[in-house]
Formats: C-alpha cells, structure tokens, sequence
C-alpha cells in the first residue's frame, strides 16, 4: 500500500497539470546562505522529512479514506458516491477523477494479471460494468485511458496512439452523459497533446471548456502543457497563453498565477543565465502568483499546488521569509509539482524547507519572528 501511495504521488498530478514532466528541473546550482543543515526546521514546527505526505498536495480526507476503503474493498460505490457529491465545475472533482484514475492504473501496473491472478483495478471494471451510465465513472475510465497511455507506451507509438483514440472515445462517452461538466474535455487535453491536435481542434475542444468552466485553473494548466509541446517548447506561445490567462482572471482567482508555471515549463533553457531568477520576468511572474494567493479562498484546492511552485521559486530567488510564509502553508503534504518531479518528492522539498530556513535565520529571522 505504502509503494502505490508513493507512485500515486510520482503519477496523479503529472499527466494533466503540468508538463515536461521527464525533465527535471532540480536544485543544483542552488545560492545558499549556507549548508542546509546550518538550522533546524523543526524548531519551527515543521514535519520530519520521513513524515511528509507524498500523496497530495495538500489535505483531502474524504478522498484517502475512500481511496482506503475501494482499494481495500475493490469496492467501486465509495468513490461512485464521493464524485456524485462533489461540485461537477469545480477544481476538487477533477482532482478526484485524477486520483481515482491513478490509484487503478498503479494497481494494474503492480498486478497485471495472468497466471498469478486477477489484474489490479478490478474495481474501475466493475463501475464501469455496473453502472455505466454514471458520469463520474465515466470520467475516471477516461482519465485512467490517458494515464496508462502516457505511462506503458512511448509517443509516436502506434500503441500509445492506440490507446489515446481509446481514451479520446471514453471522453466523448463521459461527455455525452454529463453535458455540463467539463472533465471530459478537461481530460481530452492530454489526449490532445498525446495525438497533436491541430490549432483549429484544439481552440474547438478549449471553447467548450471555457464555456462550461471558464477559470477552472487545472484546464488552464493542461492547457498550457499542450502549447509547450505542440508548438516544441515555443516560450512565446506559452507565455502569451498563461498572461492572457491571468489578465482575464476575476478577483479570487489563481488564474493570476500561471505565468509562474509558464516559467517553470521553460527553466531548463534559461536557468543557467546569471540572475535569472532576480530577472524581471521570474520577479514579475511571482508578484501575480503572490497576489493570486493573498486573494484566493482560503479552501481553494488549487491553493496548496501554487504555494509549492511558490516556495521553489522563492528560495531560488533568495526571498527567504516570503518563502517561509509559504512553507507554514503547505508543510505537511508534498505531492505536487515541482517536488514530484524527482524519484524521492519528500527529500525534494525538505532541501528547499532546510535553504528557506538557513536564508531565514541568516537574515535575523528565528521561530519567533516567523511570518504568518
């Protein structure tokens, strides 16, 4: 149980929300005040490293105890039940969908079956077999296509290719039984990406997202994740996309937040320019993620996912007590980007806690002084 949690956490967020995923943008390089180990982050209350939850990216009860119970049950009506009941527009839902679909997919990957016994996932086969005029199931096989196209298959494949028409019919299906919700387009986006839709395919399936979630930040995300590989990587595009985003964005948004992540998908052209991360674009791209922050709600599920690009980009730029404010936020859960990228997210993350709090102190600050 613990390896799938740790595969869960590698996998869940990686295939939609953001990109380039087999890149790793890591902390060499890094200017520090002074070796990490210099001050301790438990003298501010932070969690040991062993400690940290690779699962999520911040805290989803309700899911982990259903996640619980279908995977020690193979009981598919929890998760029916727990989707039924989340907001269809909302940014929670699909991060659900994303979990339960990984959660099958790493289970089929562990037991594929045959001589030894039944394959893993037993479970999405049964929902989809039991009730399948159930939009949530629907949505979850769909985003389950994707994920096992993207991790058994190389692109450009005819196999990956195979399984992505597959997965562009399972959404049309979820899409047909849900006429409102905009998963199934939300989803569409990887496949997309994965079959290279053209310009005029591509603005065809965004218009519908925009007409039933216009701000649904995760959309956004899959969004520009397609730009960047579509249009090979082009900054422009990419940048263009995640501005107009943020110009567009309503008060309360994180929308406001996208050109950081559109920074981060291009760091390994730039990030060996001197003063890059002091330069007006990074100084600029963290101002509107701040702001995007400060006037969230505060139980925004997309919340957690900008505090930890913001902590990355914080300590890269030496702002240690912004990035202090950020970690008393997010300490605890470590499963999104850009800590997900490496094999061990945990250790990821505690490097850049331990450079946060040796910058802190070694501008004065100490655990009485912590910002709030």
């Amino acid at each position: 149980m613990e390896i799938l949690w740790v595969l869960i956490a590698l996998v869940m967020l990686s295939f939609v929300l953001l990109p380039v995923l087999r890149r790793r943008r890591g902390a060499v390089g890094l200017v520090t005040p002074d070796h990490p180990d210099a001050a301790d982050p438990a003298n501010y209350g932070f969690i040991p490293t062993e400690e940290l939850d690779i699962r999520l990216p911040g805290p989803d009860q309700d899911l982990l105890d259903v996640l619980d119970v279908v995977q020690r049950t193979q009981d598919y009506r929890a998760a029916q039940q727990l989707l039924a009941g989340t907001e269809a527009e909302g940014e929670l839902r699909w991060q659900r969908v994303q979990a339960f679909a990984g959660a099958a997919s790493l289970e089929l990957q562990q037991r594929p079956g045959g001589a030894d016994g039944a394959p893993g996932g037993q479970w999405l086969r049964a929902w989809r077999a039991e009730a399948p005029k159930d939009a949530g199931g629907a949505a979850v096989h769909a985003e389950f296509l994707v994920q096992q196209a993207w991790r058994t298959a190389a692109p450009g494949t005819d196999e990956f290719r195979i399984i992505m028409e597959e997965a562009k019919a399972a959404c049309g299906e979820a899409a047909l039984l849900a006429p409102g919700d905009p998963i199934p387009y939300i989803v569409e986006l990887s496949v997309a990406r994965g079959l290279g839709y053209e310009h005029k395919d591509f603005e065809q399936l965004w218009l519908k997202i925009l007409d039933r979630a216009p701000n649904h930040m995760g959309a956004h995300l899959a969004a520009l994740h397609y730009w960047c590989e579509k249009w090979h990587g082009s900054k422009q595009l990419a940048y263009s996309f995640a501005e107009s985003a943020a110009a567009r964005a309503p008060e309360g948004s994180l929308l406001a937040a996208m050109p950081l992540f559109a920074v981060f998908e291009h760091l390994p052209e730039v990030n060996l320019v001197s003063g890059f991360y002091q330069s007006e674009v990074v100084t600029k791209a963290i101002h509107g993620a701040l702001h995007a922050v400060h006037s969230a709600r505060p139980d925004d599920p997309m919340l957690a996912h900008v505090r930890h690009m913001l902590v990355f980009f914080l300590v890269r730029s030496e702002r240690w007590a912004e990035a202090m404010s950020q970690l008393i936020h997010v300490d605890g859960h470590v499963g999104a980007l850009p800590w997900t990228l490496s094999q061990d997210p945990a250790a990821e993350f505690a490097v850049y806690r331990a450079l946060a709090v040796a910058g802190y102190e070694a501008n004065g600050g100490s655990p009485a002084t912590l910002p709030h």
